[in-house]
């Protein structure tokens, strides 16, 4: 993983090599912000910099043997902790996933909690970083370095770490063997151990810029600037969250179909309809509901352009306009806002495991109510 790989963070990325260039570097570093906005592919980033045999001023150079390792992720001196599942015999340490897991960051360095879970199959269980994890990070760091000069520890939502852990590591992180960096990867920092966060330094990741963001999804995806332009502005500068549009926008069709089924029920106020939409929807994945929800948070804002005549800023396609066209007489400006906290509040629970049978029921009826005032 290289800088010129992770989109956007330009000043971040300055940072990170100046603290190698003036040897500041901290033995535990803690970055921290929002989803999706690259802070693990930054951390494997730095650890190549800094053990690449023949770096640049900006990056490391990608083809000597320590870069071609990092790229496979298979280097002796880089390890990964991250949240796992007890599952059957398996010990519940990082080791026991590790293919997995090189295999999820090398294909989609930007994937967030829910889609880790969905790669261990685990969707309805909550995953954790256990004891035995602690004791693991203790036994590898006190080995020497095989190749590298640094021995690199990134570990992944320290977060997750239950406190028998986190207590284990303590002595480890405040005094670490020689040569041995931290990373330590938040989305939420107000959630880790304060004695963990006191023995840190803490970087701070922004959001990626917004038009730094909309110029890659049009690069990578062939999609037009002006639709890129508007994932990226919903995106909020989070790529994990960008993609999920995107899949979304590739969905299109199958969700336009769900979505006028579900508005005509709510309209007509027709409760059958309504639990048989549920039924359909609750049959698929969590990530496909997630996908569908925020399809229709953007519907209905596309309909609020419709609503106050702002043609320039809507997107929808020509069937999604019609169906829009209906529906508007029905649903006010003040009902348009209202509507997305609701749906927001849906997606917030369906991400948090919540029961989508029940979640989403909920989210009709309380929709009905406010169509039908």
């Amino acid at each position: 993983m290289q800088f010129q790989d992770i989109v956007g963070q330009k000043d971040i990325k300055h940072r990170l090599i100046q603290t190698i260039q003036d040897q500041r570097i901290s033995h535990a570093q803690l970055f921290y912000g929002p989803p999706g906005s690259g802070k693990l592919p930054l951390a494997i980033a730095f650890a190549q910099y800094l053990s690449c045999e023949n770096p640049t001023e900006t990056d490391s150079c990608g083809v000597c043997p320590s870069c071609q390792k990092f790229n496979k992720l298979v280097h002796p001196d880089l390890h990964f902790v991250f949240p796992v599942v007890k599952s059957g015999s398996q010990r519940p340490i990082s080791d026991s996933f590790i293919k997995a897991w090189r295999e999820t960051l090398i294909n989609t360095p930007y994937f967030t909690y829910q889609q880790w879970l969905g790669k261990l199959e685990s969707e309805n269980k909550q995953a954790s970083i256990y004891r035995d994890e602690a004791n693991e990070i203790i036994r590898k760091l006190n080995l020497k370095t095989y190749e590298s000069e640094f021995k690199f520890m990134i570990i992944w939502l320290p977060e997750k770490m239950n406190i028998t852990a986190a207590n284990k590591l303590l002595k480890m992180i405040e005094e670490p063997p020689p040569k041995t960096v931290f990373m330590l990867i938040s989305e939420d920092r107000n959630n880790v151990l304060p004695t963990i966060f006191s023995r840190t330094t803490p970087v701070k990741i922004p959001a990626i810029n917004q038009k730094e963001l909309a110029s890659w999804i049009a690069d990578q995806y062939k999609i037009d600037t002006t639709e890129a332009a508007s994932i990226s502005r919903m995106s909020r500068g989070n790529l994990a969250e960008a993609r999920n549009h995107i899949e979304a926008t590739e969905a299109r069709q199958d969700y336009l179909v769900s979505m006028r089924n579900w508005l005509a029920a709510m309209v007509k106020k027709d409760i059958t309809a309504c639990i048989e939409w549920t039924e359909q929807l609750s049959a698929r994945g969590r990530e496909n509901q997630k996908n569908f929800l925020q399809y229709a948070l953007r519907f209905f804002r596309e309909m609020l352009m419709l609503r106050t005549k702002n043609k320039s800023l809507n997107f929808l396609l020509r069937e999604e306009n019609e169906l829009a066209a209906k529906v508007t007489p029905h649903i006010s400006l003040k009902k348009i806002f209202k509507i997305q906290e609701e749906i927001e509040q849906a997606y917030h629970h369906i991400e948090r495991n919540g029961t989508p049978k029940i979640v989403l029921l909920d989210l009709s009826f309380n929709l009905i109510r406010l169509i039908q005032k």
